[in-house]
């Protein structure tokens, strides 16, 4: 076709080379699903092999046996309060650290962000004596300001360079309409950072609905998540594959549709971010 881009050799090897790395990213998901629909047995001859019978009998057995509507609605409230709590503070500091640029607000940012680099693993005994001496452990509130603590510093970084993309001139327009601090805030800029807030949303949300670790440390069987509901079909002796696929299948729905639905931000919020910045 005149005058339109010729599709090249170079080209169609790109499109070979990433639906081959597509196929490959699949096929777990492939695994989980197949694997939910067939029986111990079966899984065990030939995981990879489609079941005989398609049948719910799994996913209603996995259901009932880690009580799912509790443990789902436990996972749901840890990720909403987190989420919310960690959009709205990381939102306000980075807007405070962008716009007051004092010696002290420079530093204090660079103490968040040098805190990315440090490993988990690195602070989980003294995260125990710290949740213990403030009676955080077992509670819900004690596992959400965990929570605030290890998501903050990526929130405010991702918060921060999209805030520079701000005008301040509808910052001081609003200042001359007689709106408060507050206001200019939450009527003005937090309305521009909608993409990276759903940049934001969707990357927490998949951390914390998918972590272990760390409810199993502050909260452990008193408010059990999901992840740790599935734990429940690993025992020393004996793996419930069968259950354990039909029961992750259920998990995975919900937040795989989530990131279908927001995904598109993601890219627009850290490029807006990036080049703006």
């Amino acid at each position: 076709m005149r005058g339109g881009k010729r599709y090249s050799f170079g080209l169609f090897t790109s499109e070979v080379l990433a639906i081959v790395l597509a196929a490959i990213f699949l096929v777990p998901f492939y695994f989980l699903i197949v694997n939910s629909f067939k029986s111990l047995k079966e899984i065990l001859l030939d995981a990879a092999k489609l079941p005989e019978h398609f049948g719910w009998g799994n996913f209603h057995k996995a259901w009932k046996a880690i009580d799912f509507p509790v443990v789902l609605m436990h996972s749901f409230a840890v990720t909403a309060l987190s989420v919310t709590g960690l959009v709205i503070i990381s939102a306000m500091a980075a807007y405070r650290f962008v716009r007051k640029p004092t010696l002290f607000n420079r530093l204090l940012f660079s103490a968040f962000i040098a805190a990315m680099i440090i490993p988990f693993q690195s602070v989980m005994l003294p995260l125990m004596r710290i949740t213990s001496m403030f009676e955080l452990r077992g509670h819900l509130y004690g596992i959400v300001v965990c929570y605030f603590g290890f998501g903050i510093s990526l929130s405010m970084f991702l918060f921060h360079g999209f805030i520079k993309s701000v005008p301040r001139e509808v910052e001081e327009a609003a200042v001359v309409d007689g709106c408060s601090p507050y206001g200019v805030f939450w009527r003005i800029v937090f309305p521009l950072l909608k993409p990276i807030t759903a940049t934001v949303i969707i990357l927490n949300v998949l951390w914390i609905w998918n972590d272990y670790l760390l409810p199993v440390l502050v909260v452990n069987n008193t408010f059990t998540t999901i992840p740790i509901a599935i734990q429940k079909f690993f025992g020393q002796y004996t793996r419930k594959w069968d259950l354990a696929m039909a029961a992750l299948t259920l998990s995975a729905t919900p937040i795989v549709l989530f990131f279908f639905t927001l995904q598109k931000y993601i890219v627009e919020g850290i490029t807006a971010g990036s080049v703006k910045g």
